[in-house]
């Protein structure tokens, strides 16, 4: 491929979405380029604060609990509130919580602030991506969310990279610069991204459509998006099981902490490297396809990490393999959820999704820990192999209906999806049992 079909392909992948998209893909980099707590939370407890290991893993998986509480909290306030309030009030609180890690040191408080930065920051990723639905045309919506996608992974990036430099400064001066990064994001979002909640709809003697109320288990009884959330949390364990199981695995190798840095780096320079081309590769395939190809590839990538002996360039292909199906599933996911999601309740499909994610970031990290330290590192990843083969064969067998790229549900009137899919469900049901 020339130089010029390479640039002629990054133009088309960046080129045809609304302003307000690249004002909250900004407002992404920007958030994500200071995003300091998380990477260098569980150093600063022990390091610095004196801390057990075992209470900074606790700590963090207190962040992910607190994201299993504000994942539908967010997507509620997305519908209900609105998407810009709900992301500025968020991204504010999160902010609010990283300057108080650079006051507070008792262990009691440090929990309680990471507890509510948990739930902050999964509370916005619902109205982020609601109002990706809302402003980018449907046929562009998986393509929006992979450079949103990108954008996050380039600000991760950069954020190691300087917080690894600036790391002389001290860490509470990384949180308060974390801090300070989040208020800008607050910042442009506030003066420059419009509010995209849909206006309620009129019949055609323009009186308002009495909108169907859609509750958090009104979501949950709609059975093709149930069974996508189900099949996410499976894929979300795989995905999550590598961050703590690599590193262990690695060691009992007799591998040291420093070959697996360079090991797992490759996630971030393989997603902010191949991000666009990947997209562009998998533009208007089918969603089922991909979703059950990204599985086969989380299983296959880790479950190949059993066999990688104790060569580093052998766990750094692994890493390469399900990296590849993390940039395929992530954009494809959110784009299916959209698609399931009844206008008026965007926010709180994607927020039902979202917990998916954050039930799998407290409940895989302690269960690959345990696994390991238990049977060993070897039924970890042979387990990983299984559940990712589940989740492919899961996508194939029961979502090919519900998301059929021939499928009206493209055009499906806001307010149908719930009665009509349940309706569908029950009518299948009846003729199997007829």
């Amino acid at each position: 491929m020339s130089i010029d079909s390479l640039r002629r392909s990054a133009r088309t992948t960046v080129s045809g979405l609304p302003q307000g998209f690249w004002w909250l893909w900004l407002s992404t980099l920007v958030n994500r380029t200071g995003a300091f707590v998380l990477t260098f939370l569980s150093l600063y407890l022990t390091v610095e604060l004196g801390h057990s290991a075992w209470f900074a893993g606790l700590v963090v998986a207190l962040h992910g609990l607190g994201g299993v509480a504000g994942s539908p909290l967010g997507g509620a306030l997305t519908d209900r509130w609105g998407r810009r309030p709900t992301m500025v009030t968020m991204h504010l609180a999160a902010a609010a919580s990283a300057a108080a890690l650079a006051v507070v040191t008792s262990a009691w408080a440090i929990a309680t602030v990471v507890l509510l930065m948990g739930v902050a920051m999964q509370a916005v990723r619902p109205s982020i991506n609601a109002t990706i639905a809302d402003m980018v045309p449907a046929h562009d919506v998986r393509r929006a969310y992979a450079l949103n996608y990108w954008a996050l992974n380039l600000g991760f990036a950069i954020a190691s990279i300087a917080g690894g430099a600036a790391i002389f400064l001290g860490y509470r001066t990384l949180f308060v610069v974390d801090a300070v990064a989040t208020v800008l994001c607050a910042v442009i979002v506030f003066l420059r991204l419009p509010e995209t909640r849909p206006e309620a709809r009129t019949d055609k003697a323009g009186k308002p459509v009495v909108e169907a109320e859609v509750s958090m288990f009104t979501v949950l009884r709609d059975a093709p998006f149930r069974t996508l959330v189900l099949l996410n949390l499976f894929v979300c364990v795989v995905f999550t099981a590598p961050w703590i199981g690599l590193p262990l695995t690695m060691a009992d190798k007799g591998l040291s902490p420093s070959s697996y840095g360079v090991v797992i780096a490759v996630n971030g320079i393989v997603i902010v490297g191949f991000q666009l081309l990947v997209n562009k590769l998998t533009d208007k395939r089918s969603p089922v396809v991909l979703l059950s190809l990204s599985s086969l590839l989380f299983a296959v990538g880790t479950g190949a990490t059993a066999l990688a002996g104790s060569s580093v360039v052998a766990f750094a292909a692994t890493v390469v393999v399900w990296t590849v199906g993390e940039m395929i599933h992530v954009p494809t996911n959110a784009a299916a959820t959209a698609r399931l999601a009844p206008e008026h309740a965007r926010g709180r499909y994607q927020g039902v999704m979202g917990m998916s994610w954050a039930v799998a970031g407290f409940v895989a990290p302690i269960g690959a820990g345990a696994i390991v330290d238990g049977p060993g590192p070897g039924v970890l990843w042979a387990a990983t192999f299984a559940i990712g083969l589940l989740a492919a064969v899961g996508y194939s067998l029961r979502l090919r209906k519900a998301l059929a790229e021939d499928s009206d549900v493209l055009d499906r009137p806001a307010g149908d999806s719930v009665a009509d899919r349940t309706a569908d469900d029950s009518a299948d049901k009846s003729s199997v049992n007829a």
